[in-house]
C-alpha cells in the first residue's frame, strides 16, 4: 500500500491524517478503537493496531532432503521462530545428526521436541535484547584475536596454536548468523529500530561490515592451514621480522577501520587507505626474501603474504562504509 494523504488541521491547531479505509477494516478497527503511534529513530511515525497483542510466532515446516542444513540456516536467518522438520517415515540417524550439528551452529536455536519422524526447532532469543553493535564488536574481538595468534603460529611453526585458531572460527560464524537474523528482524519490525538504536538504513552497513569481519576470520583459518602444512618449520629471522611488520600494519588497518565505522571518524577511515604503500612495500620484501628459502616452503610463504594482504583489503572495504553511515 502506498497512498498520499493530505495533512489537515482542526480549528484548535491539531494536525490529523485519515487512515485508509481498506487498511483499517483489514486490521479490524472500529469507531473508538485505539492504536499506538511511536516515533522511529529516523523520524518516521509507526502506527500499530495490535500494539497490545502478543506477537505471533512465525512457523515453517521443512521436509528432510539433501539441503536440509542449508534450509534450516536460511529460515533461521529469515527470522522464523519455529522450524518443524517432518518426514513421511522415520528420520535416519544421519539426518538426526545433521539437524543437531546445524542447530549447534545457530545461537538461540534449540530442539524443543523430537520423535521418530520429526523435530521441532525453536529460537528462544528475544531480538530486542541483542544490540547489533555489541554482536559485531564481539565478533570482531574474536577475529582480531585469531589474526594475532595465527601470525605468531606461522612465524614460530606452532601447529597447535594454528589449530586453536581454526576452532575459534565457528564462534565468529555463529555470531555472524545471529547478527544477520537480528538485522532482518529490525527491517521487518521498525519498532525495534528505536529499541536497539539502529536505523533501518544502517542495517545494510552492519551486514556488510559483519560479512567482512567474518571474512577476516576465514582468512586467518587459511593462514592456520598453511601453518599446519609446514609441519613445524620456523621462518628465518629476516622473514619472520617482515611477516611481523606486515601483520602489525594489517592489524592496525582493521582496528582503525572498525573504530572509524563505530565512531564516524573520517580521518581514521582515510588512514586505512594510506597504509597501502607500507603493505605493498613489505609484501615486495617478503617475495624477494622467499626466493632464498627452500622450495618446499616458498608456496606457503607467498600464500600467507597474499592472505594478509587480503585482510588489509577487507579493512579498506570496512573503512569505505563510513561515509554512507555518516550521511
Amino acid at each position: 500500500m502506498n497512498e498520499l494523504r493530505k495533512v489537515q488541521r482542526t480549528p484548535g491547531g491539531t494536525f490529523f491524517v485519515c487512515l485508509p479505509k481498506s487498511w483499517a477494516e483489514q486490521q479490524g478497527l472500529k469507531r473508538g478503537s485505539v492504536v499506538s503511534i511511536s516515533k522511529t529513530s529516523d523520524g518516521r511515525l509507526l502506527i500499530d493496531s495490535k500494539y497490545g497483542a502478543e506477537p505471533s510466532l512465525r512457523t515453517i515446516t521443512l521436509t528432510p532432503g539433501p539441503y536440509l542444513s542449508r534450509e534450516i540456516v536460511g529460515k533461521y536467518l529469515l527470522g522464523f521462530d519455529i522450524i518443524r522438520v517432518e518426514a513421511k517415515k522415520r528420520v535416519s540417524f544421519e539426518m538426526r545428526d545433521l539437524v543437531k550439528k546445524t542447530v549447534n551452529r545457530l545461537i538461540g536455536l534449540e530442539i524443543v521436541e523430537e520423535d521418530y519422524s520429526s523435530f521441532i526447532l525453536q529460537c528462544l532469543l528475544d531480538p530486542s535484547g541483542f544490540s547489533p553493535e555489541k554482536i559485531l564488536r564481539r565478533s570482531y574481538a574474536i577475529a582480531s584475536g585469531m589474526h594475532r595468534d595465527v601470525v605468531n603460529a606461522f612465524v614460530n611453526g606452532d601447529a597447535h596454536l594454528a589449530k586453536s585458531v581454526i576452532a575459534r572460527d565457528d564462534e565468529v560464524n555463529r555470531l555472524y548468523f545471529l547478527l544477520v537474523r537480528i538485522l532482518r528482524t529490525i527491517i521487518q519490525n521498525p519498532s525495534l529500530s528505536g529499541k536497539l538504536n539502529v536505523r533501518s538504513i544502517e542495517c545494510l552497513d552492519y551486514r556488510l561490515t559483519a560479512s567482512l569481519v567474518e571474512a577476516i576470520g576465514d582468512e586467518c583459518v587459511r593462514v592456520a592451514l598453511k601453518t599446519v602444512e609446514l609441519g613445524g618449520v620456523k621462518l628465518a629471522e629476516d622473514l619472520k621480522k617482515l611477516f611481523v611488520d606486515l601483520h602489525k600494519t594489517c592489524f592496525e588497518a582493521h582496528e582503525s577501520a572498525l573504530k572509524a565505522f563505530f565512531t564516524g571518524n573520517t580521518g581514521l577511515a582515510e588512514s586505512v587507505r594510506d597504509m597501502r604503500k607500507d603493505v605493498e612495500k613489505i609484501s615486495a620484501s617478503i617475495e624477494k626474501g622467499a626466493r632464498a628459502q627452500s622450495l618446499n616452503v616458498v608456496p606457503q610463504i607467498l600464500a600467507v603474504a597474499s592472505i594478509l594482504r587480503q585482510i588489509y583489503e577487507h579493512s579498506v572495504d570496512i573503512s569505505d562504509l563510513l561515509m554512507p553511515r555518516k550521511i
